[in-house]
């Protein structure tokens, strides 16, 4: 029986099902009634999804639906809810469509006026933020950056002058490259935190400005394991990053003193403006 405000003879339904990203005691009793009781189950790996039904015991017929295949699946889930199927959407891990398949197929449903159904549960970005201690009352959620470090700061530097909680998903072989290359956009010292394993036996938290989490990484052999929320404190105010301070005569009053290179370290550190930048702005006003 499909319980909890979806009544089993809601036929042509689409459930939309969120699962557990690590431990399967937070597979919600609604969840899994609601794949017990469906007709099929939409599942992004259907060899990843068949084991989770297996523990389960849940046995129904699956259909891969991801990334490559979602348009070329629309007909055939069009048609199998025409004839008044039930069916679940799940991805490999938590609530399908944030930064998962399922966005393509729900928007056709929803403008055919077909009944697409949420049936919430564990989602890696909620779970990570509420454990963070980083203000949530304003977020930006921004998926996964790009894999090469120059269009990584492209998509940076689009995010650095943002006042809300940032929040990125960061598979672990890029994790390392992405906290140096947000160092280097952001400024050092901006606060970060980073969620490791959430809700596995290895759950990991690191906290601290951006150089000091990247030390952290540095530090950890097990850093390079395990998927990462990364979750960035918004810039200071509501003006460019730098607030009140008179950068340039900053940079000029350091310049009598310093080295162009550690001129422009200082003031990353004070502004949280990039590094790199700053250096430029400081070779100009070199005397």
């Amino acid at each position: 029986m499909i319980a909890n405000n979806t009544p089993a003879d809601r036929a042509g339904t689409l459930f939309v099902v969120a699962t557990p990203i690590g431990n399967l005691e937070d597979l919600s009793a609604r969840a899994r009634s609601v794949l017990g009781a469906v007709d099929r189950i939409l599942a992004e790996d259907t060899r990843h999804s068949g084991r989770l039904l297996q523990h389960l015991g849940i046995s129904k017929p699956m259909i891969s639906l991801h990334d490559h295949n979602e348009r070329d699946r629309l007909e055939r889930v069009l048609d199998l809810l025409g004839q008044g199927e039930r069916l679940a959407l799940i991805s490999d891990a938590g609530t399908p469509l944030i930064s998962d398949p399922g966005y393509v197929l729900v928007r056709e449903l929803r403008a055919r006026g077909i009944t697409v159904v949420p049936v919430p549960g564990a989602c890696a970005l909620i779970a990570a933020l509420s454990a963070a201690g980083l203000p949530t009352d304003r977020f930006v959620f921004e998926g996964f950056l790009p894999p090469k470090s120059g269009a990584r700061k492209r998509a940076l530097e689009q995010c650095r002058q943002q006042t809300a909680t940032i929040v990125f998903y960061e598979s672990p072989r890029r994790i390392a490259g992405c906290v140096a290359d947000m160092a280097e956009t952001f400024g050092g010292r901006r606060e970060i935190v980073l969620a490791r394993e959430l809700t596995k036996t290895f759950e990991t938290f690191y906290s601290g400005t951006l150089e000091q989490v990247a030390g952290q990484l540095a530090e950890d052999p097990n850093a390079a394991k395990g998927e990462y929320v990364v979750m960035v404190r918004g810039a200071e105010g509501n003006g460019p990053a730098g607030g009140d301070i008179n950068v340039d005569a900053l940079l000029t009053a350091l310049l009598t003193e310093l080295p162009v290179k550690k001129a422009a370290r200082i003031v990353a550190d004070a502004t949280g403006l990039p590094r790199n930048d700053l250096y430029k702005r400081a070779l100009s006003l070199k005397p």
